[in-house]
């Protein structure tokens, strides 16, 4: 004698409408909550890493993997499909003689990039947070955003080039204000350059001097006390408690 399966009844029986919508909102908490949205949106593992990479410029599958080397192939295309489908990403073929596939912000999902920085401001204040594991390029130029002190570049007015690697960015300060953006610097009063973005960041944040970094390839050309007069604009916030 075979037992009938046990069904439940009630509402949890029916379809969930959202399902035909095809609204994504509700899918893990269903929650009306914006937070709740964000993190069904980028809560995914890497995803808001990825959209973190993004936030300079349109960028090529080959950039991302080397941008975060942690992550596999295969999860990247799938981040990269869930972000499309959100509408945070998008795909486009670059024209010849290029002729490369690269993944950008859409318009709403560049908004994203104040709340990223407000939650690394937040997340830097913990006892736990350490300033010395690795950090891609674009997360270093991202921190200068997020780590800028009016009050400490005081009058400053300066600009130059910072080279990390193959990337390239132009920086700037003027009326209290920075400039930190990937693209061709032109003409500025100094150029950093190192293989990867620690020495740097030990510069802007651990104030260790220009000499002291140059075993780990960190070369300053032009006016070096520019740069350090711009990095020193730059100042982690106070831990908690």
């Amino acid at each position: 004698m075979k037992l009938q399966k046990e069904t439940k009844t009630g509402a949890s029986t029916k379809a969930d409408p959202r399902e035909h919508r095809g609204n994504r909102h509700g899918r893990w908490y269903g929650d009306a909550c914006g937070t709740a949205f964000a993190l069904e949106l980028v809560g995914e593992r890497w995803s808001l890493l990825i959209v973190r990479e993004l936030m300079l410029g349109g960028r090529r599958f080959s950039d991302l993997r080397a941008g975060l080397p942690g992550i596999s192939a295969k999860v990247l295309t799938e981040r990269l499909d869930g972000l499309e489908q959100a509408k945070i990403v998008r795909r486009r073929q670059l024209p010849p003689p290029a002729a490369a596939q690269v993944y950008e912000l859409t318009e709403w999902g560049a908004l994203a990039e104040r709340a990223i920085l407000e939650l690394g401001r937040w997340a830097a204040t913990s006892p736990d947070h350490d300033p010395m594991l690795p950090l891609s390029p674009a997360s270093l130029i991202l921190s200068f955003r997020t780590m800028f002190d009016a009050r400490r570049a005081g009058g400053l007015a300066t600009s130059g080039a910072i080279r990390i690697g193959a990337e390239r960015f132009r920086v700037a300060v003027a009326d209290g204000r920075l400039v930190a953006e990937r693209g061709d610097p032109g003409q500025g009063a100094f150029v950093i350059t190192a293989p990867l973005a620690m020495p740097i960041a030990a510069a802007a944040y651990g104030k260790v001097p220009f000499a002291d970094l140059a075993g780990a390839g960190l070369v300053v050309e032009g006016d070096a006390k520019a740069a350090w007069r711009f990095l020193d604009c730059f100042i982690l916030p106070d831990k908690v408690g």
